[in-house]
């Protein structure tokens, strides 16, 4: 890593400053949307989680969302209770189960997650593709390079 000059950190400051209230203000716009549908912003992770990638067990979606267990046990059986998820046991391990969308649970994200994709469309129309995929380099750029810097540090303190 570099030194840096004084203006060189005041860039960086303000850099932090514009993304983190970029950020905050997405993302309480998101969460009034799926506030509109009766949902919690962990529930609909979760319901968006098993839409997008299929079934999973209980464990893994535990661990994606850094949710205590006995938090998405909770969370899980909230949504069984609608009829929105159903737990099915993994051939050959009788002691896991997938949390699997019901053809119900299916049929209402097939209902709101076009209206919600619609919804970040809406909060990024302000710039172009162009410019998105620039960001998008750059978000992970600076992402990787944390990363790096990380693992650089562990291994120098090892």
């Amino acid at each position: 890593m570099t030194e840096r000059n004084a203006e060189g950190k005041e860039l960086d400051l303000r850099l932090i400053r514009v993304l983190n209230n970029m950020v905050n203000v997405l993302y309480a716009n998101l969460e009034r949307d799926i506030d509109s549908y009766g949902l919690s912003m962990e529930t609909f992770r979760i319901l968006e989680f098993l839409y997008n990638k299929g079934p999973h067990p209980i464990q893994k979606i535990s661990d994606t969302f850094s949710i205590p267990s006995g938090s998405i046990t909770y969370v899980v059986d909230k949504l069984e209770k609608k009829s929105l998820v159903e737990r099915l046991p993994i051939p050959g391990d009788r002691r896991k189960t997938n949390v699997v969308l019901t053809t119900e649970g299916r049929n209402y994200f097939d209902t709101i997650f076009p209206k919600h994709v619609e919804t970040i469309s809406n909060n990024v129309s302000f710039v172009t593709d162009e410019e998105k995929l620039q960001l998008i380099d750059m978000l992970k750029k600076i992402g990787y390079g944390i990363k790096d810097a990380q693992t650089d540090s562990n291994v120098n303190n090892d």
